[in-house]
C-alpha cells in the first residue's frame, strides 16, 4: 500500500480516472434528476440518495468481479456476421431503454405538461406519494445505473491496474455525483427548456449505446461537446429573458 501511495504514476492515473468517472457520471446525474422531478418535493432527496447509492454499489460490485466483466467482452453468438457479447446485449437493451424513456419524457414535457400545469389536487398528490411511483422510479434508475456502471468499470479496467485505485476513484466520483445531483436537478426543474435539452442529450446517449452494441463506436466527447454548446446558448437565452423581465417589471 505504501508503495502505491508513494508512486507518482499511481496518483496521476488516479486523478485521470477520477476525472473521467465524474464526466461519465454526468448522463447518470441527468437521468436521475429528470426521473426524480416526477416525485413530490419531500421525496426527491431520498430518491436521489437511493439512486446514486445504487450507482456506487453496482460499480463496486462490478469492480470486484473483474474476471466476469472481462468475460462479457467475449462473443456469445454471431448474427449476420456480427459477434454479440454479453456487454453488447447489456448496452443494446440499456440504449433502447434510454431512448424510450427519454423520448417518453420529452413527449410528457412538451405535449402533456401544459395540460397539467395547474396545481395538483389532494388525490393526485396522494397518488404521487404512493410507494408504487417511488419504487418504480428507483427501479428505472437502477436499470440505467447498471448500464452506465458497466461502461464506467470497463473504462476503469482499461486505465488502471490496481483495484484499490479504481475503488477510490469510483467512490470519489459518486460523492461528487451526490453533491451535484440536487443543484443540477433544481436548476433543470426551474428551466423547462434546459430539461428538454437534457432529455435530448439522453436520446443521443441512448443512440450511442445502441450503436456501441454493434461495435460502432461514437466518441462521447462529440456528444458532450454538442451538449455543452447547446447549454451555453440556452444559458445566454435564460440570461436575456431574465433581463427582459427585469426591464419590463421596472417600467
Amino acid at each position: 500500500m505504501m508503495e502505491l501511495l508513494s508512486d507518482p504514476n499511481v496518483w496521476i492515473a488516479f486523478a485521470m480516472l477520477t476525472a473521467l468517472e465524474i464526466v461519465l457520471g454526468i448522463d447518470n446525474i441527468i437521468f436521475i434528476s429528470i426521473l426524480v422531478s416526477r416525485l413530490p418535493p419531500h421525496l426527491r432527496d431520498k430518491a436521489r440518495r437511493l439512486g446514486i447509492g445504487f450507482a456506487m454499489v453496482s460499480r463496486l460490485l462490478l469492480l470486484f468481479t473483474l474476471s466476469w466483466i472481462m468475460g462479457l467482452t467475449a462473443d456469445l453468438f454471431t448474427v449476420l456476421g456480427q459477434g454479440i457479447s454479453g456487454r453488447d446485449i447489456v448496452l443494446l437493451f440499456g440504449g433502447l431503454f434510454l431512448l424510450y424513456k427519454a423520448s417518453h419524457e420529452i413527449f410528457v414535457e412538451v405535449e402533456v405538461g401544459e395540460r397539467h400545469a395547474t396545481a395538483p389536487t389532494d388525490d393526485e398528490m396522494l397518488r404521487a406519494t404512493g410507494s408504487r411511483l417511488f419504487w418504480g422510479i428507483i427501479g428505472q434508475i437502477a436499470i440505467i445505473d447498471i448500464v452506465f456502471s458497466l461502461d464506467s468499470v470497463i473504462t476503469a479496467v482499461g486505465m488502471v491496474d490496481h483495484i484499490s485505485v479504481m475503488v477510490a476513484a469510483v467512490v470519489i466520483s459518486v460523492g461528487v455525483m451526490l453533491i451535484a445531483a440536487k443543484p443540477i436537478g433544481e436548476f433543470v426543474d426551474r428551466h423547462p427548456s434546459v430539461k428538454v435539452l437534457a432529455l435530448a442529450f439522453l436520446v443521443m446517449v441512448g443512440m450511442a449505446l445502441t450503436a456501441e452494441a454493434f461495435d460502432q463506436e461514437v466518441p462521447k466527447g462529440y456528444i458532450y461537446a454538442a451538449m455543452a454548446f447547446s447549454l451555453v446558448v440556452e444559458g445566454l437565452n435564460i440570461r436575456a429573458r431574465a433581463k427582459r423581465q427585469k426591464a419590463a417589471a421596472a417600467r
